[in-house]
């Protein structure tokens, strides 16, 4: 499900390591070594052959929506990687196991196929189970966990900036209020993305998936592009194949910021916010792309609320 973090065994819990082994060995194909694809901020991923298995956050809702938001996974194979099993309960972990999937190379990155897919999912008629989304919560609790400093402080006055419903983490309302929901991924990233023995990519990590404003999809890369982060070629190339595929998060043209302002603006808040927690974690500066996040923040709340 993601690129490959760690090729040994082991993991920074060896017990549940060890589980979700156990899980992955009785549905794989084959006898392969289990291997640890991610281990951090509470997620774990192992992959035993041609089977993924996940432990969620343990903070993250593991009942009803999740199991909503899987079946919707599975009524939609040509787009999303449908699940092989779970929700799970694993040593009080929350589990689910998955096909595994050719994960992104850096080195030929589909942007196209990206906006593609993207739009594909945005246009499809929601499911009438389809859960609400409510991603904007993220970006409260990571700016609640964030540490003293300078950097801290830069990334606090810019979410000062945001809506109060943003910093309340109430549901989505849309940059205008009046955004019509689509079905939306709600974390999209290229790590969100995998290529199956099909040969098409599809989308992966559900744990966000539901009706929302489809702008929220594109807020991560908009927000990269807008901190000098994202070159502007490879930004312009998933931009304009999602428009050209009838993605309706931005206009067909035109400037696509009135729809992607606010959404871009807290995502670049969380992600700094992110790389300050990681940075101070690893008792480390922020390298370049972080700091040009936090200065991303700078100028957020130079400039105030912006659009909205």
């Amino acid at each position: 499900m993601r690129p490959p973090v760690a090729r040994s065994p082991h993991s920074s819990s060896p017990a549940l390591f060890e589980r979700l082994a156990e899980v992955g060995r009785a549905r794989a194909a084959s006898g392969d070594e289990a291997v640890v694809l991610y281990d951090r901020h509470g997620v774990l991923v192992v992959r035993v052959g041609d089977v993924v298995v996940k432990a969620h956050q343990a903070d993250r809702d593991g009942g009803p929506p999740l199991e909503r938001r899987m079946r919707v996974a599975a009524s939609l194979p040509a787009l999303l990687l449908p699940p092989l099993d779970g929700p799970l309960r694993v040593d009080g972990r929350v589990v689910t196991v998955w096909p595994y999937g050719e994960p992104v190379s850096p080195d030929a990155v589909p942007w196209e196929e990206a906006g593609r897919l993207l739009a594909a999912l945005h246009t499809c008629p929601v499911p009438a189970d389809a859960p609400p989304w409510g991603r904007p919560a993220r970006v409260g609790r990571l700016v609640r966990r964030l540490p003293d400093g300078p950097e801290a402080a830069e990334v606090r006055r810019a979410f000062a900036t945001l809506p109060s419903w943003i910093r309340a983490g109430e549901d989505d309302r849309g940059a205008d209020g009046a955004t019509p929901h689509r079905l939306i991924h709600g974390d999209w990233h290229l790590g969100q993305m995998v290529r199956t023995g099909e040969g098409g990519w599809r989308l992966i990590d559900v744990e966000d998936l539901g009706r929302g404003d489809p702008a929220w999809d594109l807020a991560r890369p908009a927000a990269l592009f807008s901190a000098g982060v994202l070159p502007p070629g490879d930004w312009a190339r998933l931009l304009s194949a999602y428009r050209e595929a009838g993605g309706p998060a931005v206009p067909a043209d035109g400037d696509p910021w009135r729809a992607l302002d606010l959404p871009a603006r807290t995502l670049a808040i969380q992600i700094a916010a992110t790389c300050v927690i990681s940075a101070r974690a690893d008792g480390r500066p922020l390298d370049g792309p972080e700091r040009a996040l936090v200065d991303t923040c700078r100028r957020i709340s130079e400039a105030g609320p912006g659009m909205t």
